[in-house]
């Protein structure tokens, strides 16, 4: 039976693992049945899936001791898997709207995963309206990352809707990334990367000290955008949470998103925190909650470093303001773009082993936080994370059935009531925000609240683009 022992990093989301933060990250993917579909459309795809039971890493591995606290946890290879326990039939009640299945989904992330068998379910959804039906899959941090999870899945999906012999995920090897593939920016990307480099950091001390002189620099005045840790107002989102989840999503064209953004003079990720920005602030306000300051949000970026101007970027973690302080979208607008661009530019300052250094001093506090579970006990090192991952520019298929989103299903923390991450698919922007059920009972407002903000944020971006025009020409 071969075994692998767990890296440092994957370690780490077992010990943190608990009833009120399970550390597991899934994928909700939907799908319109086929014009043609057979009566038995499900019942086939059931009895496909049911057939392979050859289980390729790392869907077949299992921890060898149960115990999440071992100091060198073991992943052993099972090929004894109870498939009927993994895969599962669910279904709404006919005809499933978004919030049906939202309500579902939160429930379905909110149990743990079973330690005793290899740490992932998938779930088929039947019931929802317009003839769409649903596969949830949920997998734990520790086996797989949430992008590479999203990666696999996607994987044996077919660009041609005739392609019907595409076997499941777990039946599939894993395909090994080109070494110079473009690294995706992520959390995880980020401090692994920075861990890696650790060694390394002797020589590089002084730049590295000088960055962080500049970091502290910079909280110290007022009128610098620079992000830093611990400059956030405590709110709602930061308190210590329970195991109970609410999701929700929302889907937006990329084309409009990019158009937004040339109007504003913004990236698509400047567009992407402003909407986030304009909901928070609506929702905060609602519960008579708003901070007077602006929360904060942490993102994951991917810069090219100062001394590396070929091989790619360097993934790192920058802090912006969401400027909830501010009412008008078009200045809050500004603001994020003046925040990231300052906070990008101070890392591209930096050669990449720097960088590497200074990603770890920067999520250090942040980690220690995760890891002793003082998180939502002190002040938050920012209040959110919001993250923006790269998928797939054209259709796919699931056995003639078109995928019409794929939207990610994260995690939150002790500390972190909030998480909103979004994934490119198609022509389309899908986002899933996950919250404590307690902590955030009506999160989903979060959600609509997202969608009339990009709204406002259009029609102002629109009238002050024409407002500018009628001066220049006059």
């Amino acid at each position: 039976m071969k075994t692998k022992r767990l890296s440092p990093m994957d370690a780490s989301w077992l010990y943190v693992e608990s009833h009120q933060t399970p550390m597991h990250v899934g994928g909700l993917m939907t799908f319109e049945l086929p014009k043609d579909a057979p009566a038995d459309f499900f019942q086939q795809l059931i009895a496909d899936f049911r057939e392979h039971r050859e289980f390729h890493a790392p869907w077949n591995r299992r921890l060898k001791s149960t115990s999440l606290k071992a100091l060198a946890p073991v992943w052993v290879e099972d090929q004894d898997l109870d498939l009927d326990y993994h895969l599962r039939l669910s279904a709404l009640p006919w005809p499933g709207g978004e919030r049906e299945l939202g309500v579902l989904i939160a429930r379905l992330h909110s149990h743990p995963l079973d330690f005793r068998r290899p740490p992932w379910e998938c779930h088929i959804i039947q019931g929802l309206e317009d003839d769409k039906f649903a596969l949830y899959v949920k997998v734990h941090h520790a086996l797989i990352d949430g992008v590479s999870a999203m990666r696999e899945l996607v994987r044996v999906l077919s660009k041609d809707p005739d392609d019907g012999e595409r076997p499941p995920f777990w039946a599939v090897p894993r395909e090994k990334r080109p070494v110079n593939a473009a690294p995706v920016p992520t959390t995880e990307a980020a401090v692994g990367q920075a861990l890696a480099a650790v060694p390394k950091q002797p020589g590089s001390a002084p730049t590295l000290i000088k960055a962080l002189v500049e970091l502290v620099k910079a909280s110290r005045r007022k009128d610098d955008p620079m992000g830093v840790p611990f400059k956030a107002p405590k709110s709602l989102l930061n308190g210590r949470i329970t195991g109970q989840r609410r999701f929700a999503t929302q889907s937006y064209s990329i084309d409009r998103i990019k158009k937004i953004a040339k109007a504003g003079d913004a990236t698509l990720n400047d567009v992407v925190l402003a909407v986030c920005g304009g909901a928070l602030r609506r929702f905060l306000k609602e519960a008579n909650a708003l901070p007077a300051t602006s929360l904060t949000a942490g993102i994951p970026v991917s810069v090219r470093p100062k001394d590396d101007q070929e091989t790619g970027n360097a993934i790192s973690f920058i802090i912006s303001t969401l400027a909830t302080d501010i009412a008008d979208p078009v200045l809050r607008l500004q603001a994020i773009r003046a925040s990231t661009k300052r906070a990008k530019e101070h890392l591209q300052s930096l050669p990449k082993n720097v960088i590497e250094g200074y990603t770890m001093a920067f999520m250090g506090p942040y980690m220690v936080q995760l890891m002793t579970g003082l998180g939502g006990r002190t002040r938050p090192v920012f209040n959110i994370t919001i993250s923006n991952v790269p998928g797939p520019d054209h259709a796919l298929y699931l056995r003639g059935a078109r995928m019409v989103a794929h939207y990610p299903v994260s995690l939150i923390t002790h500390g972190q009531a909030l998480n909103i991450t979004c994934n490119g698919y198609a022509d389309t922007l899908n986002f899933g925000f996950i919250g404590c059920r307690t902590s955030l009972p009506h999160m989903q407002r979060i959600a609509v609240y997202a969608g009339e903000a990009l709204e406002e944020l259009e029609a102002a971006v629109v009238k002050s683009g024409r407002e500018k025009k009628a001066r220049n020409t006059a």
